[in-house]
């Protein structure tokens, strides 16, 4: 890397320095008025003044999220592994409705204007809190990954079951078990909103035993983002221990 690259990657990734600490909080600044005008442009109201106001912070916006999107990838190391990391990601789905703009009709393309939103996870980057949960994210993504296929094989397990008591008593409503894995998914998650429930009397006490499975449901994913996040926060201090020996 030239020392040109390398004066650019402190700027933009070593918010320790002066100039990096000015870039991150101008980048946070930039998303929060970018995030307000979006919401403002919403309103039903809007003067033609206020109307034109607002796309000109969002072309200014997108202008300047694309300017830092290709200041990152000429200065990562690898850019094809950043353009595919979660941040190379979250920072082109934030710049997408610009990119898409500036080539076809935005009258067709209204429904990826939502992606302006993925512009509030660029945050994550500025806050070392946040990034806690992306470093947590890494750590517990195996268990997450076999949290949710022992969730879906409840899942399926409780419409099935719930199907077979209910279908005789309730066949508009259980009517197969796709329709009744709405039911499924209110009770296994404890929610409960009381628009479908069991009138059998072993559907009432089928319900009964997965009201007691979706506890723990509901508790093992805040078990493991607790660990995960102490753990992320023990590497974040032992990389600062270390970067306070290098120096």
């Amino acid at each position: 890397m030239n020392a040109h690259r390398q004066r650019l990657d402190r700027i933009i990734n070593d918010n320790t320095t002066r100039k990096g600490r000015i870039f991150d909080y101008g980048v946070q600044l930039l998303i929060f008025i970018s995030l307000t005008a979006y919401a403002i442009e919403t309103l039903p109201d809007n003067t033609p003044r206020v109307r034109a106001v607002l796309k000109t912070i969002e072309l200014v916006s997108a202008v300047l999220f694309t300017i830092e999107y290709v200041l990152r990838i000429y200065v990562a190391r690898k850019p094809f592994r950043y353009i595919f990391s979660f941040y190379g990601i979250v920072d082109f789905l934030a710049i997408l409705p610009f990119l898409l703009g500036a080539t076809i009709d935005l009258r067709s393309l209204r429904a990826f204007r939502i992606f302006r939103i993925f512009r509030a996870f660029k945050l994550i980057r500025y806050n070392r809190a946040l990034n806690r949960f992306h470093i947590a994210a890494k750590l517990v993504k195996e268990e997450v990954i076999l949290f949710l296929i022992v969730t879906g094989i409840f899942l399926f397990l409780a419409s099935a079951g719930i199907y077979y008591f209910e279908n005789e008593a309730q066949p508009e409503v259980f009517s197969s078990i796709f329709s009744s894995a709405w039911w499924a998914i209110v009770t296994l998650t404890t929610v409960g909103y009381g628009d479908v429930y069991p009138v059998t009397v072993g559907g009432k006490m089928f319900t009964f035993f997965i009201l007691m499975l979706g506890v723990g449901i509901v508790t093992i994913p805040a078990g493991l983002v607790a660990s995960a996040l102490t753990k992320a926060r023990e590497i974040e201090q032992q990389a600062e221990a270390e970067k306070d020996e290098d120096q």
